[in-house]
């Protein structure tokens, strides 16, 4: 059955703006579209009507590439676990709903335009040490290396945030405790990530710091928005890390 759905959206022109609410009744919806598809429809009817149509971030729209992100109806990528808003599916809301769309909150993601946030803090803690970057010579074989199937597994686990920054924006603190721990856990638990893993820590931790992200207040909303369902536990694993290689 068709859905009619309000969207309530935060509309700024640029970060210098003020901004303000704009809301847009859509109607004659599929179940089966997505929520950046039903954006679609209304910036076509916007573009139409000579009007600003609504920014915000896409690329695969598959979950994987960690583009696209907003809060909707105060909570990060919506109210399904593990899913982006990529993934979000009409069928999960009723019809006539109200929802209200509105960009990342945090000092470290400044807003570019409507619901799209800067995020490229990210970006910069990852080349602060986020990397491998031993010469190892040409690829070894798959089998040289002895890695255990429990630790390649941990470390997969940790390697599937995609970096949206729905942890960031889901924070009291706008803690970007998760994303680093995740990073860390990813090459720290793996042969590779050996040799400049004090290092990796102690840079990563100092670029999350030196962006503006607060600290962790241990409330666990990062878990729970996470659309890849990183354990919170990795941050407690950072917090060790960072004993273990200090001193």
């Amino acid at each position: 059955m068709p859905l009619a759905l309000t969207l309530k959206i935060w509309r700024q022109e640029d970060g210098a703006a003020s901004g303000g609410w704009e809301s847009h009744r859509l109607e004659g919806l599929s179940p089966d579209l997505s929520l950046l598809e039903a954006l679609d429809l209304l910036n076509d009817r916007l573009v139409q009507a000579g009007a600003r149509p609504v920014g915000f971030d896409h690329d695969c729209r598959e979950g994987i590439c960690g583009s696209c992100g907003f809060l909707i109806n105060g909570q990060a990528h919506g109210p399904m676990a593990g899913t982006s808003v990529c993934q979000l599916y009409l069928r999960h809301f009723r019809d006539g709903d109200t929802l209200v769309l509105e960009p990342w909150r945090a000092r470290a993601f400044p807003v570019l335009q409507d619901l799209s946030v800067d995020r490229s803090a990210l970006d910069r803690i990852i080349a602060a040490g986020g990397y491998c970057s031993v010469n190892t010579g040409s690829a070894p074989d798959a089998d040289t290396l002895l890695i255990g199937h429990d630790q390649a597994a941990s470390a997969f686990d940790a390697a599937t945030c995609i970096g949206c920054g729905a942890c960031v924006a889901s924070c009291r603190n706008a803690s970007a405790s998760l994303f680093v721990a995740a990073k860390l856990a990813h090459l720290g638990q793996l042969p590779q990530g050996q040799p400049e893993r004090r290092q990796r820590a102690q840079a990563m931790q100092a670029a999350m710091q030196a962006e503006g992200f607060g600290s962790c207040g241990s409330q666990l909303e990062c878990e729970a928005v996470c659309p890849k369902q990183i354990s919170a536990d990795w941050i407690s694993w950072m917090r060790r890390e960072d004993w273990s290689q200090t001193g």
